[in-house]
């Protein structure tokens, strides 16, 4: 039987035995926490962003992030029981996005060609783009030397940059072993973009 999590869904019990049915696997139980706290969820991001998209996106991460680690949920006298811990991996995520969005300011190619004026530092603009083409190219080279695990690695890793806390949980693996995964995948691509006979 397939659970609409749009649906209201109203198991017995109070949150307490709702987040011990979710951690045992009871996808109705989670449906209903879901239902219970997205809109409020979704109104500290959108206050904090202001930008409903982002906001919703967010939100979706914080359900997806809580239900990946329900495991972890402990129910507490204080700091706010469940939604409080949603509230946490909510601000948690909302601090991550704007890290990645300080890291990454850069212009898009579109803009660099549609001004409407000559400026001069458009020429050196476009060859930078040029640079990251050819930087993508080569990282593309590089990742047809790593086989899927390794690839999933460096892609979590610096594609979507997630910590290397996050890329462990991602792939149910150690923080050491993604630690050295990452390592050896990068010195694979490594020494599969140097030239044969360059080392001497």
């Amino acid at each position: 039987m397939s659970v609409q999590v749009t649906a209201k869904i109203s198991p017995p019990g109070g949150p307490a035995e709702l987040v011990t049915r979710a951690i045992a696997g009871d996808r109705d139980a989670f449906a209903t926490l879901y239902n219970d706290h997205r809109a409020e969820v979704y109104r500290y991001l959108v206050n904090r962003t202001r930008d409903r998209h982002l906001a919703e996106d967010l939100t979706q991460d914080v359900f997806l992030r809580a239900l990946r680690r329900i495991e972890t949920f402990r129910h507490q006298q204080t700091g706010g029981g469940f939604n409080g811990w949603l509230m946490t991996i909510a601000r948690n995520l909302h601090a991550d996005h704007l890290k990645k969005a300080r890291v990454q300011r850069e212009m898009p190619v579109g803009d660099v060609f549609e001004a409407d004026e000559f400026d001069p530092s458009a020429e050196e603009a476009g060859l930078r783009q040029l640079e990251i083409v050819e930087a993508s190219r080569t990282v593309a080279a590089g990742m047809t030397a790593l086989n899927p695990y390794q690839q999933t690695c460096i892609r979590l890793r610096y594609f979507e940059e997630l910590s290397v806390p996050e890329t462990a949980a991602r792939m149910g693996k150690g923080i050491g072993a993604v630690k050295t995964l990452t390592f050896r995948s990068l010195r694979l691509m490594e020494q599969a973009l140097v030239p044969k006979g360059a080392a001497a």
